[in-house]
């Protein structure tokens, strides 16, 4: 059973707010009348919700690859807005190409933003939670956190890294009243796909017909509604014991519970093998 708190002042701050689930929520945050510091790398691309909320939003020039200017913007939301409740770590995007066509720069890069990125955030915000008594890191992590698709495998290692840092963080962290939710959203109609979101790696013809199948496939998925997403989100941080992970869509769980089963017969089949290896 969900507890709530009934408390829904609070105060954000996001990082990847100029597009996709980041606007989507900060843009809702502000509507329900909580605070937010929105941070995106181009500042023109979030002046809108300066215009339209006034005092309430705070706009933050970030690159999250930038640990310098992270604990900066960091501080200034803080100094700003006297507390922060909720840390969103939703920056990131995808390197499409398969192991073998994606060098090992694109990888790092990619690395930069969706792992090391969310990191510079948590080292940042964390004295100021752990001085507060309280807190909320979210990360926006995805369904491939736990499932691995050809193609995308390098953003799904992220995920899974990701995914292994945040719940390593919530037992360290939990002490100290600070509560960490690993989001994690299925196939949603955000602008993830577009160009912005997405890095190609140079391609190898061996793998041509492999891909376009694969990237066809990708067209026919059901994709969710990401308008549909910020009371599910409110839930989170509103509850009294929020979760460690949390699905994000109806497509998640049957999708993990199959592979995770296909795992475990995996295991059990070759558990003999695996015993007799103890010594």
């Amino acid at each position: 059973m969900v507890q709530q708190n009934g408390n829904s002042d609070k105060v954000w701050f996001i990082t990847g707010s100029s597009r996709g689930f980041g606007r989507v929520w900060a843009e809702a945050a502000l509507k329900r009348g909580d605070k937010v510091a929105a941070t995106a790398r181009n500042l023109d691309s979030i002046a809108e919700l300066k215009e339209k909320y006034g005092e309430n939003v705070l706009t933050l020039e970030l690159d999250v690859t930038n640990a310098s200017q992270v604990k900066e913007a960091v501080t200034k939301a803080h100094e700003h807005f006297g507390r922060l409740d909720i840390v969103l770590n939703n920056a990131g995007y995808s390197l499409v190409g398969t192991i073998e066509e994606a060098s090992t720069e694109d990888v790092k890069a990619m690395y930069e933003t969706n792992v090391f990125g969310p990191l510079h955030v948590i080292h940042a915000a964390l004295p100021i939670l752990r001085e507060q008594g309280r807190g909320h890191i979210l990360g926006t992590s995805s369904n491939l956190g736990h499932v691995v698709l050809p193609v995308i495998g390098y953003y799904c290692s992220s995920k899974w890294a990701f995914e292994a840092i945040h719940e390593s963080l919530a037992a360290e962290v939990k002490a100290f009243g600070i509560n960490v939710t690993i989001i994690e959203p299925g196939a949603y109609a955000t602008e993830f796909g577009s160009q912005e979101s997405l890095k190609f790696a140079p391609g190898l013809d061996i793998y041509t017909d492999f891909k376009n199948q694969f990237i066809e496939g990708l067209k026919t998925m059901e994709r969710g509604n990401p308008e549909a997403t910020p009371d599910a989100i409110f839930k989170i941080v509103d509850a009294e014991h929020p979760p460690l992970r949390f699905f994000l869509g109806n497509q998640n769980l049957p999708w993990v519970r199959k592979a995770y089963d296909e795992r475990l017969k995996e295991w059990e089949d070759w558990a003999e093998v695996s015993n007799a290896a103890q010594g």
